[in-house]
């Protein structure tokens, strides 16, 4: 039997036996991020941000209560595959826990995450969401489940492949259901890429499409399907007759039912048993003539889906950054509340450096993951340098925000001690759905080589990236001279190592550690211009200190056998390890000081 859906009692997490730090249980994780705030407000307009702010307070609300029970629930009760209904017809159905139900009630229903891009009307704001406001939504509820977030980006994903490539009978027949709020009438998407023959060299697929009147069957195996029971599937084969590699790689659509309500000619071959997302059903599919419409020009398959791959790794840096943000709460609640030794953690010197170390990539990867969403903003809107930019950020975030998740999930565990890594606890399933991140969407190797090989070598985006950073350092007067020059020298020298680096394959082996220098370059400039804007809206620069960490603990290479800590390091640690603000001048003497 299904363990029912209840909340812990409230006395369980707010008053504790005296010896065990409570946990993050009834916080509300957008109350709690003064952070997340400051760069909504940087990067949306004030009736948009005003708009919405309630409803992040209510997602926030539910991701650290009722939502969180859910959440571990669904990780516990796992989706079971049925092969036949109770009258032994051959009907595949997967069973989910009635908690799975109620997180896609929130994601899909109230909030219609998946939607807020692709349809007008949600949440009472009379236009679509820009991609800035729709993962403040997506950073918010991955807090609480991350399993979810592939239905959710996946469902995304179908509705703009369909908008921007299918045929107006296509659209009409399948794009209301994809972008629908009603819970009667959605329509959950999927994406089945991944082959045994294939992995990331999807030009080995070998999925065959035979056409057939106004429709084609498919022929094959996809091996990594996530959603596995997903309504409508967009998926890539190749039609007979078509040539080798990606150009011979057509994108189809491929329905779960037929017109007659029959299941189409597909089966469910699996489910995988995963460490990780184990909420979120994802199988193994065969697929024995299977009736699917082609989406867009048969030859620009890869292409069109690629497009949806850039979204959905932008995406993925948001929920990698999400379960920092959570671990991070996780950690600090601990820090504070633990006493050792006759003192709390917080107050302890290795406690401190240890919190820095896990605030540190949060927010970095706080501050480029919504770079990223803004530069896709307005390459939406038609701007051709925002276009390059995001082709170089989205692959930088993806490669590194989703590493720094695994070690900071990892230390956080660490910082509750042995108890942490008690399944009763969510920082275990923290650091099991973290280590997705890093082969979702392309291993780190396939990524560093997209931002080196393509990004830099064939599409020489550096350019914009470098013209964007250093257009934020002029526009950040209030940020000390010398610091700014500081990180000028940091931008030059990044983009001509990714420059060197994509210019020979023989230097292919250095992508990975160029990569990682352009996403600390840039988001230590990023959280510089941060710092000029919110001292401007609040009178506090704060995040300026986070520059010049990710500068000495992130870029420059240090001497092991020096002593780093002295005076300056311990104001640096209680300025961001406290709640006070501090000003630009205060600030800026820190950061310049030995």
């Amino acid at each position: 039997m299904h363990e029912p859906v209840t909340a812990q009692p409230k006395s369980a997490a707010a008053a504790p036996s005296g010896l065990l730090a409570p946990d993050t249980s009834g916080m509300n994780f957008y109350r709690a991020d003064p952070a997340l705030t400051d760069l909504l407000r940087i990067h949306l307009p004030d009736n948009l941000f005003r708009h919405i702010e309630p409803h992040l307070g209510r997602l926030g609300e539910l991701a650290g209560g009722r939502l969180d029970e859910c959440a571990r629930l669904a990780d516990r009760h796992t989706p079971i595959l049925h092969q036949r209904d109770k009258f032994g017809r051959d009907v595949q159905w997967i069973e989910y826990h009635q908690a799975y139900r109620e997180l896609e009630n929130a994601a899909f229903g109230e909030f219609g995450i998946h939607a807020l891009s692709n349809a007008k009307g949600i949440m009472g704001w009379p236009d679509k969401y820009p991609v800035v406001a729709k993962h403040a939504f997506t950073f918010l509820f991955n807090q609480t489940e991350f399993g979810m977030g592939c239905p959710i980006n996946v469902t995304d994903g179908c509705a703009k492949l369909l908008s921007n490539f299918g045929s107006e009978a296509l659209k009409a027949k399948y794009l209301d259901g994809l972008t629908s709020t009603d819970m009667s009438k959605l329509t959950q998407g999927g994406q089945f890429m991944t082959e045994k023959e294939g992995g990331s060299d999807v030009g080995m697929l070998t999925t065959r499409a035979v056409q057939e009147g106004g429709h084609w069957r498919l022929y094959g195996e996809k091996w990594f399907c996530s959603n596995a029971d997903a309504k409508v599937v967009m998926l890539l084969a190749r039609p007979e007759g078509a040539g080798p590699g990606t150009r011979g790689v057509g994108l189809f659509l491929m329905p779960r039912l037929l017109d007659d309500g029959a299941q189409n000619h597909y089966r469910i071959v699996r489910l995988k048993d995963k460490l990780g997302t184990r909420s979120m059903a994802s199988g193994e599919i065969k697929l024995e003539g299977a009736i699917a419409y082609a989406v867009g020009k048969l030859d620009r398959g890869f292409v069109q889906m690629a497009e949806m791959v850039n979204s959905s790794r932008l995406s993925n840096g948001v929920k990698s950054t999400a379960l920092m943000r959570r671990a991070y709460h996780d950690a600090m609640t601990v820090a504070t509340s633990r006493v050792v030794f006759g003192s709390r953690i917080i107050d302890l010197p290795l406690g401190r450096r240890q919190m820095l170390k896990i605030m540190l990539p949060v927010e970095q990867a706080l501050s480029m993951s919504f770079l990223t969403a803004d530069a896709l903003d307005r390459a939406e809107a038609g701007s051709q340098d925002a276009a390059a930019l995001l082709r170089i950020l989205t692959p930088t975030l993806k490669f590194r925000a989703t590493r720094d998740a695994r070690k900071v999930c990892g230390d956080a565990l660490e910082m509750r001690g042995g108890i942490g890594y008690i399944e009763e606890f969510a920082t275990p399933r923290l650091l099991r759905d973290a280590h997705l991140g890093s082969v979702w969407e392309g291993t780190g190797n396939i990524v560093a080589i997209d931002a080196l090989r393509r990004a830099v070598g064939r599409h020489g985006a550096e350019s914009a990236l470098s013209a964007d950073l250093h257009a934020r350092l002029d526009d950040s007067p209030s940020v000390p001279q010398a610091w700014r020059d500081n990180l000028r020298g940091f931008v030059d020298r990044a983009v001509r190592l990714a420059r060197e680096v994509a210019g020979k394959s023989e230097n292919e082996a250095e992508a990975r550690r160029a990569t990682s220098l352009l996403y600390h370059v840039a988001s230590a400039v990023a959280l510089a211009w941060e710092a000029h804007r919110i001292h401007g809206m609040r009178g506090d620069a704060r995040r300026l200190l986070l520059s010049r960490l990710v500068i000495d603990h992130r870029v420059t290479p240090g001497d092991p056998f020096r002593l780093t800590e002295n005076a300056t390091q311990a104001k640096i640690a209680a300025l961001l390890l406290g709640d006070s603000s501090a000003g630009m001048s205060e600030v800026g003497e820190l950061v310049l000081a030995a």
